[in-house]
């Protein structure tokens, strides 16, 4: 694979390379409706693969967050042509990787000397570039490591990356009218966390520590005095991504019991720990030779507070989300509704809402759930379609609910697709058997 020697850092080269993308897509559009003049019944798959083709390959020459909303929409299976997620979802582990000269400087500039001082044995060339950083093999002392590189300048091109993406992630988001910033604020806080190794590995560290007692899940270890802000150095891990496991798996048993370990991560991590791995894509996670999950990414962990978790789980309630008091009382804690609001829009969003929860926690209401089971998705394509298409939502600002939403939102959406692939049946409340007793007291 052709690697890359240099990354626009500044505003206008960012900004430069993203207008001549957007160009691209103009000719792109123009080529088409030139094509569907002399051909009517020309559909938009095409026009969607040049698109996709062309937005990636912008994208992946700047890394960081530009790439990072790729990666998202990638995620975003319901609501994006197939064309988008299917290259937008390489960025979650192949992207042209960074030069043998700018990983030696990065070396350099941030542990003080270069990779061969450091360790027994490093690949020069990385066995996976990602979004923000890339992977390399090294072995020390008999072990095999796993050493990640932050990409030059992804952190201080954040706030400008952004400004330059919102269009994409305004829609991503279904950000609309009032009050958006602070769904902006909350997206490039997290993505500045994430170029913070120093706080991945502080985090990847806590979550190994109290989440190691759930069965059939393993972690890397984490090396502190093989790490800086810009280098995050762990044990290395073999296995397969989950998304190429799936691909050829018939056992249901090793599915299920993939699914359990997964769900009962997450639910210990919501609803003990209040902090949660709010970034579930198949790159974060392998499956190794004794069928375990691996999950070996922290940098994007959501602190899940008080004031949130209640009234959102309290909403996860069939005989709440029935109630129409206390479903309205709810909806105002979570500023879904607001003061101001006259009987139009209560009524509009109480409705929507209902309908939209009533729905998406369907999990809970059961002993046990099927993710295997396509009703239930199809059903999420369905609603997500209607209310895309909806334009009342615009009228009366549809820009609703606490900032907190986007990445619990986004972590449980990206916890159900990875269920579905897995095609899981799993016991929702066995996460409990692995809570203290003292927490549980």
């Amino acid at each position: 694979m052709k690697t890359i020697d240099h990354i626009p850092t500044n505003k206008l080269q960012r900004a430069s390379k993203l207008v001549k993308t957007g160009a691209k897509v103009g000719v792109n559009y123009v080529k088409y409706y030139g094509e569907k003049v002399v051909n009517p019944s020309l559909s938009k798959e095409k026009l969607n693969e040049s698109n996709a083709e062309d937005i990636y390959d912008g994208l992946k020459s700047l890394k960081g967050s530009a790439l990072k909303v790729a990666q998202m929409l990638s995620m975003e299976k319901n609501i994006m042509p197939r064309a988008y997620v299917e290259k937008f979802s390489l960025s979650q582990f192949s992207v042209p990787p960074l030069s043998a000269p700018l990983v030696r400087k990065t070396f350099k500039k941030y542990l003080g000397k270069y990779p061969e001082d450091l360790f027994d044995t490093f690949a020069a060339q990385s066995v996976n570039a990602a979004s923000i950083g890339q992977v390399h093999q090294a072995t020390l002392d008999g072990k095999k490591l796993a050493v990640k590189i932050q990409y030059p300048g992804v952190a201080d091109s954040i706030s400008s990356d952004l400004a330059l993406v919102k269009p994409i992630a305004t829609r991503m988001f279904n950000l609309q009218g009032k009050g958006k910033e602070k769904y902006f604020k909350e997206i490039e806080d997290k993505l500045l966390e994430e170029t913070n190794y120093n706080l991945e590995l502080e985090q990847s560290i806590a979550m190994t520590q109290d989440c190691k007692h759930i069965d059939n899940l393993t972690f890397p270890e984490y090396y502190t005095d093989l790490s800086s802000e810009r280098i995050l150095t762990m044990d290395w891990m073999t296995g397969e991504h989950l998304s190429e496991f799936v691909a050829h798996n018939t056992d249901t048993k090793v599915a299920n019991k993939l699914g359990q370990a997964l769900w009962d991560f997450y639910m210990y991590q919501m609803h003990v720990l209040k902090r949660v791995h709010a970034d579930p894509h198949p790159g974060n996670f392998l499956v190794n030779e004794k069928k375990e999950l691996v999950a070996i990414d922290f940098g994007c962990i959501k602190q899940v507070p008080q004031s949130f978790y209640v009234p959102y789980f309290e909403l996860a309630e069939k005989e709440n989300i029935n109630n129409p008091e206390i479903f309205k009382q709810k909806l105002y804690e979570l500023e879904i509704l607001r003061e101001e609001d006259g009987p139009k829009e209560i009524a509009f969003f109480s409705e929507l809402f209902h309908e939209m929860l009533s729905l998406f926690t369907e999990p809970f209401h059961q002993e046990k759930f099927d993710f295997s089971d396509s009703r239930f998705f199809d059903r999420i394509a369905v609603l997500s379609e209607k209310y895309s298409k909806d334009t009342e939502i615009r009228k009366m600002n549809g820009n609703r609910g606490s900032k907190h939403f986007l990445y619990i939102n986004r972590t449980f959406f990206g916890l159900y697709n990875l269920m579905h692939d897995l095609g899981a049946q799993v016991d929702v409340q066995n996460y409990q058997t692995y809570i203290p007793k003292t927490k549980v007291a």
